[in-house]
């Protein structure tokens, strides 16, 4: 089966990972419309496909031949495209950062629930070879984890919308912990940084503690670092003593993970490594698993109550940047 799909928003990661997934499976999906704020990127994105170019996403969504959106850029648009894509019966893959309230974001959820359709959000470290060994490597070598620690930075070119990368990096993050730990939070630390002269936030620390209810600090807590605030000129900076993606220390080792394939690790017999190989790209395989739920016969939406939580808890990192005080979730 083929998907007809419609591109919503040319995101950042057009050139280097969602244009070279979809060219990878063309016998899976056909790219026939595409629609983006700057139409000239619109445009150019659509001649790698001989695609047809819409001024609005509305007129995307109601093309008849189209099965399915995705929505890789929410810059102007929001959550609008999913509620578009909701009441036309088309299925949504999304890759956009949307900035969304608790109440939005049920609201939103409850919409996609009662369209029926399926709905995938992007979130590679799931599916990363590395995070899917360390698995492995917590339920036979290493034990429980006790502590993580989650490093990114990313150079943002365009101060003016300083902020959205960095908050959707936190969800992710935020997703990526609740899946390794396999529970949930149940309180948010959290500070940030504001850009100069645009009052985003370019940078998160945040601190979520998986302790039970009323015994802070008895269980495990993980420790979040991510921003945008390298600017293009220092990006060589990047590389100078770069921290690992994910470190975790557990009941019986240490690991250090570092996308999407690579994975070190410490025990009583000393220093491991490992370079995983893997048949496909990351990015890839999340395009064949959206194109399995979508396939499928039985409504795959787990992925729908991960992302609504994982924004619902980035809001309270928000709220705790705010009040300067602990959230409870």
């Amino acid at each position: 089966m083929k998907l007809r799909v419609g591109v919503i928003g040319v995101g950042s990661a057009w050139e280097s990972n969602h244009l070279p997934a979809l060219r990878a499976l063309s016998d899976r999906f056909e790219a026939v419309a595409f629609c983006d704020p700057v139409r000239h990127r619109a445009e150019q994105a659509a001649r790698h496909f001989d695609a047809v170019v819409h001024d609005g996403f509305r007129g995307l969504t109601q093309r008849e031949e189209i099965d399915a959106v995705l929505l890789l850029s929410a810059e102007f648009f929001g959550p609008l495209p999913i509620y578009a894509a909701c009441e036309m019966g088309k299925a949504v893959y999304c890759a956009a950062a949307i900035d969304l309230q608790d109440a939005e974001a049920q609201v939103l959820r409850q919409h996609v629930q009662d369209a029926g359709i399926a709905f995938m959000a992007e979130f590679p470290c799931r599916l990363s070879p590395a995070t899917l060994r360390l698995k492995e490597l917590l339920a036979t070598r290493l034990g429980s984890p006790k502590l993580l620690f989650c490093n990114r930075r990313r150079v943002h070119a365009d101060k003016s919308t300083s902020g959205s990368q960095s908050y959707r990096d936190l969800v992710e993050m935020v997703d990526w912990c609740r899946y390794i730990v396999e529970s949930e939070p149940t309180s948010v630390l959290a500070t940030s940084h504001q850009a100069a002269g645009t009052g985003q936030r370019d940078y998160f620390a945040v601190n979520l503690d998986f302790s039970p209810p009323d015994e802070h600090g008895t269980g495990t807590l993980a420790v979040i670092g991510c921003g945008d605030y390298v600017t293009e000129s220092l990006e060589e900076s990047l590389a100078f003593r770069r921290p690992a993606d994910l470190k975790v220390v557990c009941e019986d080792g240490i690991a250090f993970v570092d996308l999407p394939n690579s994975v070190a690790w410490y025990d009583q017999a000393g220093q491991h490594r490992e370079s995983l190989d893997y048949e496909r790209p990351v990015n890839e395989q999340l395009l064949i698993h959206f194109h399995r739920a979508v396939a499928s016969l039985v409504l795959k939406s787990s992925s729908l109550s991960d992302a609504h939580r994982a924004i619902s808890i980035a809001n309270l990192a928000k709220l705790s940047c705010e009040s300067g005080h602990r959230v409870s979730c």
